[in-house]
């Protein structure tokens, strides 16, 4: 990397941008940037601490870009956003995130990536903060907050900057970009529709993991199993590490799992080894045992004594918008949760009704691309696992303009999660959601506030609690 040239993030306050902003910055670049949501008056609180970072931030009306500048583009970014066509119109040089994340990344002599449809952000903190405390100083890209480095000084803690030789990154399937990760250490948590089709996910999760020395799968879910038997069989040589919930066939085993209100306690077996450990976890639910053993296989494929990785994973606290209890009033706790997809929407669900009490659930759809692609597994997933007297509460999706069909909204999934017997609202907008949230809610209810892409449902969830 150029440490004399100035980059320029467009849509620098995104999850994906500022952690890579902030890692450019540390290798000593100058850096500059703009945001819609800067533009709208959105969570200023985050402009202000960039400001105090010494970045410059611009209107994204094209007028902070310089010919001499690297503008970094989000997929979100489209052409006809006034910096991307100022940049055209200069002659500035145009790289998108994943293509400057993945040149940082493969450059680095150990790389560990981390991919999957769910539990990306999760297993990427864990790793993050089992290496910290092993003493390895990696240099971390994370798509959330990592709570265990967010500090009055680190209130966004996304990023870990540590040495050069050692990179941690969650890497996405969703634009395609993970083709372009050459990993030391491939992490896939689980694979389900999403953003593509199956055959598409298959031929892109295979690459990925067929390009590094260790490979780290899941045995419980069938696509990851398969990748693993995959590479077993094709005679290169290249490492497997697979784990799984009560599989004795996997390298790294739970057994025993037992649900805590803010964690869980499970037994641990390692095969090669023998070893046997009582684990105890400060995050809850069976997924984030699934996480843990993942984040365990790809430390130990860099040579982290097990024994040490468990003490570590003991005082993981956590990722922001991961289930996170905003606070309880008059005997109603309200959490943010970035569930989005039905996988993430599930696990959060069945974590949440291993203890009594009420939902009320206001999932703010992040497009509606999505739900004309997975119609049928939102209203499966909800209808499924709501109780009769849970709430589901839907706003339509977020949406800035453009062309995207629109013709499946936040109505199609109530009326169909509704004619399989569970009570289910779309409402005009989100306010009016939280009018009707605040109006049903009574004590020993639990709200659940879920979605993606908008930091502004934090700021929600905490008006709900003030308003309770």
């Amino acid at each position: 990397m150029d440490q004399n040239v100035s980059y320029f993030f467009c849509g620098i306050g995104g999850s994906g941008m500022l952690p890579l902003a902030m890692i450019v910055r540390a290798q000593g670049a100058a850096i500059a940037g703009s945001d819609r949501a800067l533009d709208q008056g959105r969570t200023p609180e985050k402009f202000d601490w960039l400001k105090a970072q010494g970045v410059t931030l611009s209107p994204q009306d094209g007028s902070g870009i310089r010919a001499d500048q690297i503008v970094v583009a989000t997929g979100a970014v489209e052409d006809t956003v006034p910096d991307i066509g100022a940049a055209r119109r200069l002659g500035a040089t145009i790289v998108t995130r994943p293509e400057l994340l993945s040149q940082i990344f493969n450059a680095a002599p150990t790389s560990v990536g981390v991919a999957g449809t769910s539990g990306k952000s999760t297993i990427t903190g864990m790793i993050a903060w089992i290496l910290s405390e092993a003493g390895r100083a990696p240099t971390v890209m994370n798509g959330a907050v990592m709570r265990n480095f967010a500090d009055a000084d680190h209130p966004f803690a996304s990023a870990l900057v540590g040495g050069a030789d050692l990179f941690v990154a969650e890497v996405d399937e969703s634009d395609g970009s993970i083709a372009r990760y050459d990993p030391t250490v491939a992490v896939v948590s689980n694979i389900s529709l999403d953003h593509k089709s199956m055959e598409e996910l298959r031929d892109l999760f295979g690459g990925f993991t067929g390009r590094a020395r260790t490979a780290v799968l899941n045995l419980d879910n069938p696509e990851t199993a398969a990748l693993a038997q995959a590479m077993v069989d094709d005679g290169r040589g290249r490492s497997v590490r697979t784990f799984a919930l009560g599989n004795d066939a996997a390298d790294l085993a739970a057994h025993d799992l037992q649900p805590l209100p803010a964690g869980m306690t499970f037994d641990l077996t390692e095969r090669a080894s023998g070893d046997r450990l009582a684990v105890t976890l400060n995050v809850p639910g069976a997924h984030n045992v699934a996480n843990a053993l993942a984040a365990l296989g790809a430390v130990r494929a860099l040579d982290v004594p097990l024994a040490e990785a468990v003490a570590a994973l003991e005082t993981f606290a956590g990722i922001k918008r991961r289930m996170e209890v905003v606070g309880t009033a008059n005997g109603i706790t309200v959490l943010d949760d970035f569930a989005h997809n039905p996988d993430k929407i599930a696990a959060t669900l069945k974590t949440l009704h291993a203890f009594d009490g009420r939902l009320l659930i206001l999932f703010q759809p992040h497009g509606f691309g999505p739900l004309k692609l997975m119609k049928r597994e939102f209203i499966e997933t909800f209808a499924g696992l709501m109780r009769p007297d849970d709430v589901l509460l839907m706003p339509e999706p977020v949406y800035y303009g453009g062309t995207t069909d629109r013709s499946v909204g936040s109505e199609d999934i109530a009326a169909g999660v509704r004619a399989e017997g569970r009570n289910a609202e779309a409402l005009t907008d989100r306010p009016a959601c939280g009018d009707r949230l605040v109006e049903l809610a009574r004590p020993g209810d639990r709200i659940v506030v879920m979605g993606a892409r908008d930091d502004t449902l934090s700021s929600f969830a905490a008006d709900i609690l003030a308003r309770l």
